[in-house]
């Protein structure tokens, strides 16, 4: 045997002795991997300490492992306590509840939290009764309530106030109250008479106003004179529930003096809890307890906090709009401009310290300081709302707008992104005057932080529309004629998330431009939105942000009021995605498919997107080819029999040759699925039918829509001849309000009466039909390309009155837009002439039937015939 050959050079170099080092490296990685394995392996003891016994119940099981396992199965056993006692409840608790009470005296703090919870889940399932539950589990909750761990008592405290709910009131006085009264002494732990506050807040809703009277509020007011302050603070915070279960005339004579005692209590937390609690007490004091005793406190209260911790500016900063509202009827014009400047005030606290300086070089005190300041003005932001009730819409230009541009110009962030999120609240308050406010939206969109435009944009659709409207939802306005700014904000915000990884903020807000067809023209969506929604679709790499740039790139096209440019979108769809040379492209067009099914008209999928749609049937990538066939249910939904009935052979040809001849297993698979749905399939008929009332008249309704668009762009046209300028905005504005579709999805029901759709009933008289005949425009049909279908040669013919018999109207010259007339998919919505554009796909539906119900069984059908060649395109 002749000897190998030798490596070539460059061969010889993987051997070298730097490949070899790096082979051995790899070597000890591997090992430095698996050394972890081999010491997690247990050894045969180990295991057999851990092996339980198949044959036994889960009962025994339970006690097995309680009683001789390891911690972690005890901790598992009793996680499971809940499953055992919905399946044997007796059992368990005869059995299995004696040694968790075992377990637990010894137990760690991960086997303690864990009872905690399955004894407030079993609580909560009610696998046993609730005197059956008090008697077993009541003393292992009260045991345990003191334990050492502040975690774990908090979770057994939180436990048992959930049973205190549901416990009668006798259990509750044997088990709970009285043993309190030893509880709350000053001879107990600090712990135990925290728990004990926490305790007599949860239990006055559960006694009658004499026995609270006589036992729970001797226990309240010595817990709130209290020595330790932790403990009157706590009691302090209680108050509150505690008000509300006593009633009115024991909360005067009894809560509010403790109240304004600790209002002047020497430790600042206390005095903080006592402010808390009277605000939140508001509404249950009468005008005099207000004015008299209340507003002195809050006034010295708020006088005192900029000299007090920053602790009490915070809290005082974020109950102010409460406060204001709870006392607003009570201020003299004096004390109410002292509030408002007092408000202005903290605003801007912090501000005017700002010097430029170096943060590094700023003291760690001085940082934590303006951390806090920070947070002031983020409440106050957050009150702005109830402030402008507070001062009156009407002056919110003299007292409030400074503030308000101050917000909106905070150099911190949660500040800007809180007053972002009041912005739609800011924006219904001020009504008329919303124009005040136009240009903080313009700063707002173009913050450099996406978390405040995010916080914007959540209802962004809202103020715009507010913007648009000037507040007044009967008047529409130019359009935004007063913000010019607002399409470079909103393009630059987009480009700002776009450039982020921030995918979902980008997703948000390509959602939420949706609206803009109701905000600004559809020049300015054409010339400034549309190509960016292509090339978002073209070139994004998320398909959440594709998704949502091709359904807002389709409501664009619906409301769209030029036929060149709706032609010259439609085009790009086709040829740039449905022919695209990528199969992540004809992947975007399928889903644009789906969204034209669900915001267009069966007749306008079926002109333009029915035969590229089902063409892909022969696409190379498996992919694509899948992703049709879960789209042919819905593909087959837009058809109706017998106009379509030439479009439906077509359909039925593709699946057939997909059945033949798929050789991807997963693809055949979700053929053979998609053929059994579309044989289950009924389909709909040109005719209404009960079964299909509601989607044939929601289809009716949007092709009455879409052909209204047509409507106005030739009066559009024929006021520029008379006018010189188009002027029929308000006619338009009127007549889609009447029928006007939601941004993010069209209308779920509609009124049984459609506009301009005469009724279905046969005794409609030929006269009144024809008074609801509406202007349309005509255009004859051609034949189609062989691929799919050339651009109808239209004519440019619009009726300009009607004759008074039905049948003097030709076949292709009007459109009749009563009910039967909507069967008549085939009329085409192009211009008179594009001989600039490329042809598009187009589908005819058949001819225009008359408008006589009676004889639309004898309608002339000629459906078009049309051919589908297969393509062959790159993946």
């Amino acid at each position: 045997m002749p000897p190998p050959p030798p490596p070539a050079a460059g061969v010889a170099m993987d051997f070298g002795q730097n490949s070899l080092f790096g082979y051995m490296e790899d070597l000890q990685e591997l090992t430095i991997i698996e050394r972890p394995v081999r010491r997690s392996l247990k050894t045969p003891e180990e295991i057999e300490r851990l092996t339980v016994d198949e044959d036994l119940s889960d009962v025994e099981r339970a006690v097995y492992l309680l009683s001789a396992g390891q911690d972690i199965q005890g901790t598992s056993v009793i996680a499971n306590l809940p499953f055992l006692m919905r399946q044997n409840p007796t059992e368990t608790v005869r059995r299995v509840l004696p040694k968790v009470r075992e377990a637990l005296h010894v137990a760690g703090v991960e086997m303690q939290l864990t009872a905690a919870v399955a004894f407030l889940t079993i609580l909560q399932e009610e696998s046993v009764s609730i005197h059956a539950y008090a008697h077993s589990f009541l003393q292992v909750i009260l045991l345990h309530l003191e334990h050492r761990d502040a975690g774990v008592s908090n979770a057994w405290l939180e436990t048992l106030l959930s049973v205190i709910e549901v416990l009668p009131k006798e259990t509750l006085r044997h088990e709970i109250l009285n043993p309190l009264v030893s509880k709350a002494q000053l001879s107990q732990t600090v712990q135990s008479r925290l728990i004990s506050c926490k305790i007599l807040g949860k239990l006055t809703n559960k006694f009658d106003a004499h026995t609270i009277k006589r036992e729970i509020l001797p226990l309240v007011k010595s817990l709130c004179q209290d020595v330790e302050y932790e403990v009157r603070s706590c009691m302090c915070r209680q108050l509150e529930n505690i008000a509300q279960g006593i009633g009115t005339e024991l909360t005067k004579s009894v809560v509010l003096p403790e109240l304004i005692e600790l209002s002047r209590d020497e430790s600042s937390s206390v005095r903080l809890a006592a402010f808390e609690t009277l605000v939140n007490l508001l509404e249950i004091f009468d005008t005099d307890d207000r004015s008299q005793t209340i507003l002195p406190l809050v006034k010295s209260f708020c006088e005192k906090s900029f000299k007090a911790d920053e602790s009490i500016l915070i809290s005082l900063s974020f109950h102010l709009g409460k406060l204001c509202h709870g006392l607003y009827g009570i201020f003299t014009p004096d004390q109410h401009l002292r509030f408002l400047e007092f408000y202005k005030k903290l605003c801007t606290l912090g501000l005017q310290q700002e010097n430029g300086h170096n943060d590094n070089q700023i003291p760690p005190q001085i940082l934590e300081q303006e951390k806090k300041y920070a947070s002031v003005r983020k409440n106050c932001a957050y009150n702005f709302p109830a402030m402008i009730v507070f001062v009156d819409p009407k002056n919110f230009h003299m007292e409030l707008y400074s503030t308000f541009f101050c917000l909106c110009h905070d150099p911190e962030v949660p500040v800007r992104y809180t007053i972002a999120i009041c912005f739609y609240e800011v924006s219904k308050l001020l009504n008329s005057g919303v124009y005040l406010i136009h240009k903080e939206l313009i700063t707002l969109l173009q913050d450099e932080s996406l978390e405040v435009l995010d916080a914007l944009i959540d209802h962004l659709p809202e103020i715009l529309e507010l913007m648009s409207t000037g507040g007044e939802s009967s008047i529409q306005e130019n359009k935004l004629s007063s913000l010019p700014d607002l399409i470079p904000a909103l393009t630059a915000a987009e480009q700002r998330a776009a450039a982020s990884l921030k995918w979902r903020t980008h997703e948000k807000l390509l959602q939420k431009y949706a609206c803009l067809p109701h905000i600004i023209s559809s020049d300015q969506i054409y010339y400034r939105f549309l190509q960016r929604m292509f090339t978002i679709m073209m070139t994004n790499n998320v398909l959440p942000v594709q998704k949502a740039a091709s359904r807002t790139l389709c409501i664009f096209l619906r409301y769209n009021r030029k036929q060149e440019q709706r032609h010259e979108v439609i085009q790009k769809l086709i040829e740039q995605l449905g022919q695209g040379k990528s199969y992540w492209n004809r992947l975007r067009f399928l889903d644009t498919c789906e969204f034209i099914i669900e915001i267009f008209s069966k007749s306008f999928f079926c002109k333009y997107f029915f035969l590229p749609a089902i063409e892909l049937t022969h696409d190379p990538v498996a992919n694509v080819r899948m992703k049709l066939c879960c789209l042919l249910p819905k593909v087959k939904s837009t058809l109706k029999i017998p106009a379509d009935k030439h479009l439906l052979q077509q359909l039925e040809m593709c699946v057939r040759k997909l059945l033949c001849q798929e050789k991807d297993k997963d693809v055949l698979a979700i053929v053979k699925r998609t053929v059994l749905e579309l044989d289950r399939m009924e389909m709909s008929m040109d005719a209404f039918q009960k079964k299909f009332y509601e989607k044939d008249l929601l289809d009716q309704e949007k092709e009455r829509e879409e052909l209204l668009f047509l409507e106005m762009e030739q009066l559009e046209k024929e006021k520029q001849q008379n006018d010189g300028r188009p002027s029929s905005d308000k006619i338009f504005e009127k007549k889609r309000r009447d029928t006007k579709a939601p941004t993010q999805s069209l209308p779920k029901s509609l009124p049984i009466s459609v506009p301009g759709a005469s009724s279905s009933s046969p005794s409609t008289s030929k006269e009144i039909k024809k008074s609801k005949l509406i202007r349309s425009q005509s255009f004859n049909n051609q034949a189609f390309h062989a691929k799919y279908g050339n651009l109808e040669k239209c004519a440019s013919k619009t009726t300009a009155g009607y004759t008074s018999s039905l049948s003097g109207l030709t076949k292709n010259s009007v459109l009749s837009l009563n009910d039967d007339s909507f069967r008549t998919r085939s009329a085409s919505s192009a211009p008179a002439s594009f001989s600039s554009n490329p042809p598009l796909p187009s589908t005819s539906r058949g001819t225009v039937s008359t408008a006589d119900p009676k004889n639309s069984g004898s309608k002339d059908t000629q459906p078009r015939k049309a051919t589908l060649k297969s393509r062959k395109s790159n993946p």
